[in-house]
């Protein structure tokens, strides 16, 4: 399905797609949370400033550290130690990275066939896992020593799956059959 460039357009789809009159009952994309596991900090400690410069760059906005909440002995993680990364996008610069990463970075994944409607939940959020970050064209093939991979949370707000479907749909996402 061709995506809706337009938020006007997508608005009128959605209303003859689920036969809804009034616009302020349709689905809509609340947040898009990017989140990283540093698990590879413990052995280099170099890794945790590539991931956040790359993680800035691809969502343009400064990571969050996550932080570990208990002390775990296998994992040798100790209360406090930096385990992750996040970044919660909202307002203009979702759509830009929900436009981006429909149109640049998803075509650029290897062996990409679309997103398994298994991805959804029963709320219709939607997680993606992303394993190469070098598809998002903000960072360059040449310079990176390191890839890795991350998740993407895209929150909808929507009364059934099948809404969120056809949201996701409406924006281009391409979706398995």
């Amino acid at each position: 399905m061709k995506q809706i460039e337009n938020k006007n357009k997508i608005i009128l789809f959605l209303k003859k797609e689920l036969n809804v009159k009034n616009p302020m009952a349709l689905p809509k994309v609340e947040k898009v949370v990017v989140n990283i596991g540093l698990g590879r900090v413990l052995k280099d400690e170099k890794f945790l400033e590539i991931v956040m410069r790359d993680l800035a760059l691809i969502t343009g906005q400064k990571p969050k550290n996550t932080l570990a909440k208990k002390s775990i002995a296998n994992f040798k993680t100790r209360e406090g130690m930096i385990i992750g990364a996040m970044v919660t996008l909202r307002g203009a610069r979702m759509y830009d990275f929900i436009s981006r990463l429909v149109n640049i970075a998803l075509p650029r994944t290897h062996d990409f066939r679309g997103i398994d409607a298994k991805s959804l939940d029963k709320k219709g959020n939607l997680t993606i896992g992303v394993k190469e970050h070098i598809v998002f064209p903000e960072i360059s093939g040449e310079e990176v020593r390191n890839i890795f991979g991350f998740e993407i949370t895209i929150t909808v707000k929507a009364k059934n799956k099948e809404e969120a479907l056809a949201l996701y749909r409406a924006v281009g996402l391409p979706m398995k059959e």
